[in-house]
């Protein structure tokens, strides 16, 4: 079996409110010797066009090899790739193609990816709701939002309560901070975990004044709270202040990740599948991960293909902790994508026992919602937050 044709759709319909970035998705179709088809995603945040022309350098290397031959193809491209350690444009496309040729390899023997992983540990998937707080910007409206989310299941609920502070924040944007958190923790009860999301924005000591005032709300853990490059600051971090530290969806290889475990810097990690080199690249995180006594939470942002990898990658490993989830925060069409297969039915995701990445996927919708050029852009508004939050109040 070979690889004998793919395409890569770059796709979009107007712009969603509440998450910018999900105005858009890659997905790429690779079509074999044999007729199977497999699907993959590349992350779209604000680099559609690089990534996109990415793909199609990774592309012309996969045309021709055998898709089932998983560690080779990758190890043949970090050959050919001077660059792919530290580019997020080629680490992402790797990972489309990636995923598309595990969706191969399960459909060709009609088994699901967790199969192939090694099997299931668990039947559901627990999940916490993001992307669910668009337009909350008063303690009353955070509430309100809350209480939403926990009637339809949710047990637990990531947000960023920091509105437009970025690099510092002063004492009243640390006490409107906390003012959201305690009006979620409120509405939501005592048995809704609390995540918060920092988005790696702060300098280290803006975000040890925000971790010492978050301590009292007993969170499950504080994500990104210092800029991704500052590891010392991190380091800093992690030495004043009691909360558990999230982070990994900007760390791209194994190695770093080895790096950052070694030094003790995190205790949870959040490796994304789509831009870190797929299924084969992401078991070899999980195995440091577990090795450090570190549970995984996969990021989960973009889109129906990224999602439902990630499941099933869940499904499959020892050091499971929680999975991040926008399925119902999705623009309808993501949804319509995959025929709305992986509904969050009470705060979890059901394990698809179908071959390959468990899912059909719609082409009608590939071919209706093709679009071209560069994606929204807010220059008052950056494409990372959930809409209508950029505001202290």
């Amino acid at each position: 079996m070979r690889i004998t044709d793919y395409k890569v759709y770059q796709l979009g319909k107007g712009v969603a409110h509440g998450q910018t970035w999900a105005s858009a998705a890659i997905i790429v179709k690779v079509t074999t010797s044999d007729g199977l088809v497999g699907f993959g995603e590349a992350v779209p945040t604000l680099r559609v066009q690089p990534v996109v022309a990415s793909l199609h350098e990774v592309g012309r290397f996969y045309l021709g090899r055998d898709p089932t031959n998983l560690e080779f193809n990758v190890r043949e491209w970090h050959k050919h790739d001077f660059y792919l350690p530290v580019s997020f444009e080629s680490t992402t496309a790797l990972s489309a193609f990636d995923i598309a040729c595990w969706d191969i390899l399960g459909k060709s023997l009609g088994a699901p990816l967790h199969r192939l992983l090694g099997g299931k540990f668990r039947e559901r998937v627990k999940v916490y709701a993001n992307g669910w707080y668009s337009d909350c910007v008063s303690p009353e409206q955070w509430a309100e939002r809350t209480k939403v989310y926990v009637s339809k299941g949710y047990t637990a609920l990531k947000f960023d309560p920091f509105g437009a502070y970025y690099d510092w924040i002063d004492d009243k944007g640390i006490a409107i901070a906390a003012e959201r958190i305690a009006a979620v923790k409120s509405a939501g009860g005592s048995n809704l975990e609390l995540l918060i999301e920092h988005h790696g924005r702060f300098r280290p000591n803006s975000a040890i004044a925000v971790g010492r005032a978050l301590e009292q709300f007993d969170i499950l853990f504080a994500e990104e709270p210092i800029h991704p490059e500052d590891i010392d600051g991190l380091e800093k971090y992690r030495n004043s202040t009691k909360l558990r530290v999230a982070l990994g969806e900007r760390v791209l290889t194994k190695e770093q990740l080895a790096q950052l475990a070694k030094r003790g810097l995190l205790d949870f990690f959040q490796a994304d599948i789509t831009n870190s080199g797929g299924p084969t690249e992401a078991r070899k995180m999980v195995a440091i991960a577990e090795a450090f006594g570190i549970e995984m939470a996969f990021h989960n942002a973009f889109g129906p293909i990224q999602n439902a990898v990630t499941i099933q990658m869940d499904a499959s490993i020892p050091n499971f902790l929680i999975q991040e989830s926008f399925y119902d925060n999705f623009p309808q069409w993501k949804r319509d994508l995959i025929y709305d297969s992986t509904p969050v039915v009470n705060g979890h995701y059901s394990v698809s026992d179908k071959p390959g990445l468990g899912v059909e996927v719609n082409e009608k919708v590939l071919n209706e919602l093709t679009v071209d050029g560069q994606e929204y852009f807010n220059p008052d508004e950056p494409v990372w937050v959930i809409g209508g939050t950029w505001k202290n109040g």
